[in-house]
Formats: C-alpha cells, structure tokens, sequence
C-alpha cells in the first residue's frame, strides 16, 4: 500500500465513511483491536493505527475482530454473494472472473479471500455443492445419469472423475455401497480395540470399541450394500502407521482419506488436522477459525460424525469451561488421547 492509500483510508477513518467498508480494515496497537472504517467506537489517534487490506491480514498480524463492528462479518459479504451466486448457478459453467463480478472483487483477491473464509476454493465450493445435490438426487431419481445432469455435472465422466466425493462411485451409493469394496481389520491398541478400514483410495474408517464384534457390524450397518472383508495384509501398513502413532505422541500420523463430508464438515475436519499435538480449542474457537462464529453446535456435530478417529483429531476439541464434552469413541479414550499428546503417561 502506498502512502496515498493510507491518507485516503485514514480520511474515511475519521469520516466513518460506510462505503469504505471491506475496501480495507484499520487496526489499533494499543488495544489490539482490528476494525472497519465505519466503526462507532472513539476514533483512535493517528499513530496507533495500521492498515490491512483483509481481515485475514489483520489477524496473522496478531490482531482480534472488534465487537462492536464485527469486522469479519463485513469481510464475509462480498464470500456469502459469491456463494450464494453458485448456489443459484450451480448447473451452469461459471468462470472466476464472473464469479468475482458477481461478488465485487478481482479474480485474485476472490480467490484468496475464499480460500481463507471458507477453507476452500470456489471451484472446491462448486464441487461440494454438486456432491451434495448429487447425493440427494441419486436417491430420488429414476437413473443415474439424470441424477448426474439434474446435479449439474454435464456429463457422466465428471462426476465419475470425481466419485472420490461419494466415497465411492454414483451408482454404488445409490445401492446403498453395492459393489464398493472395503477391507478391514481389527486390532488391540493402546485404547483397546481398534477397527480400520479403508476403500481402494484410502482409510474409510477408524473406530473404538471393545468387542470386534461391535465393531464389525457397525461397519456393515455403514455401509449396507458393500463388499466388505476381513483383510490383515490389505492394511497392515496403514495399521501399523496408526498403533505407532498412538504408541508415541511424536510421531505424525499422515494416512490417505475416503470419507465423505459436506462444504462445512470439510472445513472443520481440515482445522481439526491444523491444531497441534497436545493442543486443544474449545467448540466456539473452532467455529471462529472456519468463518463460522455462530456455528458451535454445527461444529459439535461434525466432531461427532468423523469416521475416522485420530487421522481427524476431534479429541482435541473441548469445551468453553475445560471440560472434555463428549467423544464418539469413549470419554475415557479423549482423555488418554489428549493426556499421551501432552506427555502425561
């Protein structure tokens, strides 16, 4: 930014000028506190503030939102047009310079902008949403391939190019996983018994419990119509990769996925994998990270849906007071989960 930039922004600074609002955020050194130019709080004096162009910026700088204008509200406008934009469009080919019309940006600052609201790119966004709808026509309409175009793909190869968002392809989850083919096995870990199963693009599932049994026909009742095996030498790597990670907090724990996820769960899922080793962030501060102050509870529920315990850390997740909250696999497994992290044996 040059120094004509920064006389112009201060100008709508003292002017509170709202139609500088999400041109660029000013931040207050002396409190701490990021705002937007039209901001209601007593205008601060000229050498306690610095400019950024996005919030995001403002926030790796070490800045917090003020809550009073809530800035990233602001910054998250011009994202829920573009959203909504593909939302509307979803069956048509829309290119990132329209989608960037649409929302008042460039292409450039669209893109990133995006990425960092939502974790995801707007053509990943328009992937997500053409999953979804494919998922709910496959269920209702008379063939695949007019779930397909009534999705949006356009043509069957895409969709198919892309099955890896189903889990498996169209047809087969149409069938409830009929002709899918997942392997697994169970094993003792240091948290009892553990099941990993995996498709032929990766783990599609890792869970606790106490009988193998159990374990098992929770895995059948997931998916209802797969070809599903027993197989110890199909997953010994990625086994083994697992009990070694959760027989020492410092070894990384890096496994290929097959899972299913919405636009959202997609995003919480992939915060979950930023938080370090023996770290914790409670509900709302997850919900805060993915743009989605709001969102506790949606944020509670996707930690509960993660079908792949450990590979996605939802244990470090807990609540605003320090609880531990709940845990799909076993209070009891979070805190042995979150204690071996912290070096706590």
């Amino acid at each position: 930014m040059t120094k004509v930039d920064e006389q112009l922004w201060w100008e709508a600074v003292l002017a509170k000028d709202r139609r500088m609002d999400g041109s660029f955020f000013y931040a207050v050194t002396s409190t701490g506190v990021y705002c937007r130019p039209s901001c209601p709080s007593r205008r601060p004096h000229r050498g306690n503030v610095l400019f950024f162009r996005a919030a995001a910026d403002a926030e790796q700088a070490g800045y917090r939102p003020c809550r009073r204008c809530r800035p990233r509200a602001e910054q998250l406008t011009d994202i829920k047009r573009a959203c909504h934009y593909i939302d509307e469009h979803i069956d048509e080919r829309i290119t990132l310079r329209e989608l960037a019309s649409q929302a008042g940006l460039s292409p450039f600052h669209l893109q990133r902008k995006f990425k960092a609201a939502l974790g995801l790119t707007p053509r990943e966004y328009a992937d997500a949403c053409r999953a979804r709808l494919l998922k709910e026509r496959l269920r209702a309409a008379p063939s695949v391939t007019a779930a397909i175009y009534d999705a949006g793909y356009g043509s069957s190869s895409r969709v198919y190019e892309r099955s890896g968002a189903l889990g498996m392809t169209p047809a087969a989850y149409r069938k409830g996983g009929v002709d899918a083919r997942i392997d697994f096995t169970t094993s003792a870990s240091p948290l009892g018994r553990v099941l990993v199963a995996a498709t032929e693009r990766g783990v599609c599932s890792i869970r606790f419990g106490d009988s193998d049994d159990v374990l098992e026909a929770d895995l059948r009742q997931e998916f209802p119509a797969a070809r599903i095996r027993r197989s110890q030498s199909a997953l010994r790597k990625w086994t083994g990769a697992l009990l070694h990670h959760l027989r020492g907090a410092d070894v990384p724990l890096e496994l290929p996925l097959d899972i299913r996820a919405t636009a959202f769960q997609r995003k919480v899922w992939d915060h979950l994998r930023a938080i370090p080793p023996g770290a914790t962030e409670s509900y709302s501060q997850v919900a805060a990270a993915v743009g989605e102050p709001k969102a506790a509870r949606a944020v509670a529920r996707a930690c509960a849906s993660n079908p792949v315990a450990v590979a996605i850390p939802c244990h470090r997740v807990i609540r605003e007071n320090g609880a531990l909250g709940g845990y799909r696999w076993g209070i009891e497994r979070k805190q042995a989960l979150l204690a071996r992290e912290r070096g706590d044996r």
